[in-house]
């Protein structure tokens, strides 16, 4: 039997960067002593007040469907927090609820992009975004952020892959995997070009929260920018709601049309209490999100200063978020192999810098996501495979 020639559009380094995580969790499964650095889901508990509203509205009877586009007060509630945010007057009109923000990433690339059409994507960054934009049956094309520049953008570069064909740019602020937050001034000359070249921008903010230094902007809020721009974000991470699939998209009220329709063949709505919950995750952001932000950033500065006293590796520390890219280049391995090697000897998984684009290279990307002692135990069987590995050198020079 024969499938679609989109399934080849849907797959790629990106996908396969899972099988290591997925190996992970066999090992744990058989009861192995694995630490799971390979993927950003938090170990914290969803806060009560946000569970007891879901609870409330299961036990109330709503279980029914919902506004395709997402209940009113939601899309309200999400409205009120983006405009305190970002300083961009947007109303409920603006705003389509979506499960997560990976589905916002889909909507917008159903939306925006068709067979033919280009979408520019900045290198390193999400691993499902070139599936995403090959769903549409459009080309994905990667503009490389060198490690040389930390990682931050070339808007000549940038412009130099523009062709007749591109229809869209996809940025990330803050970052994942590199936790690097675009500046003011990086976002202005990005929106510049897409001015130039009459550009849709899909801004995923999904870190929008979780800043420790530096301060986040969003690039809809730069002038001539909100005709053209859809910031895609969710709970998952800033409310330690990732199972809950809560997220959205905001636009033009016409792209919200098209969402509104798009969702009804692809969604048909979030549940009822799920969205009742999350107008109180919403309510309660500035405590919840305060705090979240504390722990996420003790546990980054503990990787940081642990791993930056282990010789052949070189960590960058992340200005927001819940990674940390390693430049394991010193360790005589490439990515890969340093990250297999490191689960097999050493009971470690993380993610394969490559997956995230040919710039990202050299390094891996770790979570911290768990507790403090675990994150330190991480860190002590990183630093035992790289002795191991400078021991080999030694012995075989």
């Amino acid at each position: 039997m024969k499938f679609s020639p989109r399934v080849d559009q849907i797959a790629g380094e990106g996908a396969a960067a899972w099988n290591i995580h997925e190996q992970a969790l066999n090992a744990q499964a058989r009861g192995e002593d694995i630490i799971a650095l390979s993927v950003g889901d938090p170990d914290l508990a969803t806060p009560r007040p946000i569970v007891e509203r879901a609870h409330e509205a299961l036990a109330a009877g709503d279980t029914h469907y919902t506004d395709g586009i997402g209940e009113h007060a939601l899309r309200v509630a999400v409205a009120r927090h983006f405009t305190n945010r970002s300083g961009l007057a947007v109303g409920p009109g603006n705003v389509c609820v979506t499960s997560g923000a990976q589905n916002a990433l889909f909507f917008a690339s159903m939306l925006l992009l068709g067979p033919g059409d280009e979408a520019i994507m900045l290198c390193p960054g999400y691993v499902t975004y070139e599936a995403t934009i090959g769903a549409s049956g459009a080309k994905p094309v990667a503009v490389d952020l060198r490690a040389e520049d930390d990682f931050r953008p070339d808007p000549d570069a940038i412009r130099a892959a523009i062709t007749p064909r591109t229809r869209a740019l996809f940025i990330t602020t803050p970052n994942n995997p590199t936790g690097v937050v675009l500046t003011r001034e990086e976002l202005a000359a990005i929106a510049e070009i897409a001015r130039e070249h009459d550009l849709w921008v899909v801004s995923d903010e999904v870190y929008s929260e979780i800043v420790f230094d530096g301060e986040h902007t969003s690039i809809a809020a730069l002038p001539g920018m909100v005709e053209r721009t859809v910031t895609v974000s969710s709970l998952s991470k800033s409310h330690a709601m990732t199972g809950w699939r809560s997220g959205w998209l905001i636009g033009p009220e016409a792209l919200i049309a098209h969402a509104a329709n798009l969702g009804l063949c692809a969604l048909y709505g979030l549940p009822g209490f799920i969205q009742k919950a999350a107008i109180v995750a919403l309510e309660q952001v500035d405590a919840i999100t305060g705090e979240f932000r504390e722990i996420y950033r003790r546990r980054r500065d503990l990787v940081v200063e642990t791993l930056g006293r282990v010789p052949a590796v070189d960590v960058q520390c992340p200005q927001a978020g819940m990674f940390a890219m390693v430049d394991v280049r010193g360790t005589g391995l490439d990515s890969g192999d340093f990250g297999w090697r490191l689960l097999e000897e050493q009971g470690v998984s993380v993610l394969d810098g490559n997956a995230f684009g040919p710039s990202a290279a050299g390094h891996i990307r770790l979570s911290y996501t768990l507790d403090d002692a675990r994150l330190a135990e991480a860190c002590r069987r990183i630093e035992a495979l790289c002795a191991s590995l400078r021991n080999a050198r030694v012995s075989t020079g």
